[in-house]
């Protein structure tokens, strides 16, 4: 089986689909991520639900079972096959369980996220599946905040859960240091390369929504930048739906000043950041240039950083100097605190200690362990 890069032929967007061992696309497959592509979703949220939907319909070959027949101990079965290596999935080789696993448990809870998603779909439009992936609990006091359209009609009737989910250790964001960030800075040979890492770093914008950026989203007298959704020739996209306006530093203005003086020149472009060289010049940076660099830079420096390091790295210089979580939500563009808290939940405790320090909890105790 395979995942396959297609573009619609209507609106130009991309999107993906899984092919079959005969490259045939999977019928109820293909109904579900065109159905995420007609809603809008990211191409990447697509094709991350592509690859998921693809090994769970490997597996079902391997085990010969019929995608609307499969119980719930089957999807047990095949969270333990995800852990195997592509030999032991095929059965080709014994696995002893001393052998490391192949998937972590975040990304069996991420495609099995992915499949309960898929079947909901798919009993929505018919399908008998019975209760597969989803178990039943009470509708009161279950602790769910998030509540369906007329939730109040049926309130007291029982509400659908995903029944396997793994326990998975918290993932911390990476952050770079002070020292870090300079050193990547100072190895740019362009500066449109160092102000896209300075952008990064002094705006917490996604690398995404620096490349769809336009010169008139760059406000340089009021010193701020505004982050617009909108489609782009270079696929870059902003994950969130909301315009807004992030405050820059005035020595980012300058750099973008001289960006545009010394290298952009008389570029006809509406994007900020564009290829400088070749047959393509004057075309908007796309994804691929910029992982180019970023492996370009990681060799220059032996700093193992990707572009949302930068994202992390703002948010929490900026909940450690005491900016208040809603405005530091704000600026990041999340959908909401909850999911600024999430992410950065950590930080109270690291707060907490520094707070403790400064008082001297820690030294001077009159009673010794």
């Amino acid at each position: 089986m395979l995942v396959q890069r297609v573009v619609l032929p209507a609106s130009g967007r991309e999107s993906w689909t899984v092919l079959g061992d005969d490259d045939v696309p999977l019928v109820p497959v293909e109904r579900y991520l065109a159905y995420l592509s007609d809603i809008e979703r990211s191409p990447n949220t697509v094709k991350a639900y592509a690859h998921d939907l693809k090994d769970w319909f490997a597996f079902l070959a391997v085990r010969r079972l019929e995608w609307r027949e499969v119980r719930l101990e089957d999807v047990g079965e095949f969270v333990a096959w995800l852990r195997l290596s592509p030999a032991g999935r095929a059965g080709e080789i014994a696995v002893l369980p001393s052998v490391e696993a192949r998937c972590t448990e975040r990304t069996i809870n991420r495609k099995l996220s992915a499949l309960s998603a898929f079947y909901q779909h798919a009993a929505r439009g018919g399908a008998d599946l019975g209760d597969l992936l989803v178990s039943w609990q009470p509708g009161r006091g279950s602790g769910v905040s998030w509540k369906p359209f007329l939730h109040h009609i049926g309130k007291s009737l029982p509400a659908p859960r995903r029944a396997i989910t793994l326990k998975a250790s918290r993932k911390l964001p990476r952050v770079l240091t002070a020292v870090e960030a300079q050193r990547i800075l100072d190895a740019c040979e362009h500066l449109r390369d160092r102000l896209l890492f300075a952008l990064l770093y002094d705006t917490g914008m996604r690398i995404g929504e620096a490349l769809g950026l336009r010169h008139e989203d760059i406000a340089a007298a009021e010193q701020a930048v505004t982050v617009r959704p909108r489609l782009n020739a270079n696929g870059a996209r902003s994950k969130s739906l909301q315009v807004r306006t992030i405050p820059v530093s005035a020595e980012l203005v300058r750099l973008f000043a001289d960006y545009l003086h010394d290298e952009y020149g008389d570029l006809d472009s509406d994007y900020v950041f564009v290829n400088l060289f070749g047959r393509a010049k004057g075309r908007p940076l796309a994804y691929p240039a910029v992982y180019d660099l970023v492996r370009r830079l990681r060799r220059r420096t032996s700093i193992d950083f990707d572009p949302h390091w930068w994202r992390h790295t703002y948010a929490t210089r900026l909940l450690r100097e005491g900016t208040p979580v809603e405005v530091v939500s704000t600026l990041l563009g999340h959908a909401s605190v909850t999911t600024t808290l999430s992410v950065y939940g950590h930080l109270s405790v690291e707060d907490a200690r520094r707070v403790l320090e400064q008082a001297g909890w820690f030294t001077g105790r009159e009673v010794a362990w």
